[in-house]
């Protein structure tokens, strides 16, 4: 389980991967496939968003190594509880579909 999410503009590199991505944003669902939320969405580092055919959806688990995390404020940590509190409702509510 992850112990946070990472702050919009953080740059990593995921596991596998030979780019770097950075966090654009989250709680994402990928059109063919409604039933599954990515923890994040982001765009290749540093050439940034290009179109909506090379968005990447990840999860925190799949995230390699972090070369930089991005601005954190109070403003950000409060966000940062609540997008942690809808990420558990969301998968809770997921789970109770597939069953």
């Amino acid at each position: 389980m992850k112990e946070k999410f990472l702050p919009i503009g953080s740059v990593c590199m995921l596991k596998g991967g030979t780019k770097r991505v950075m966090i654009t944003g989250y709680l994402s669902i990928e059109d063919s496939n409604p039933k599954k939320i990515y923890d994040y969405n982001g765009c290749i580092y540093p050439e940034g968003y290009l179109s909506s055919k090379q968005v990447c959806l990840f999860n925190h688990d799949q995230i390699d190594k972090v070369f930089f995390e991005g601005y954190t404020d109070e403003e950000r940590d409060k966000f940062n509880k609540s997008l942690d509190e809808l990420s558990k409702a969301l998968e809770k509510k997921m789970k109770e579909t597939v069953e």
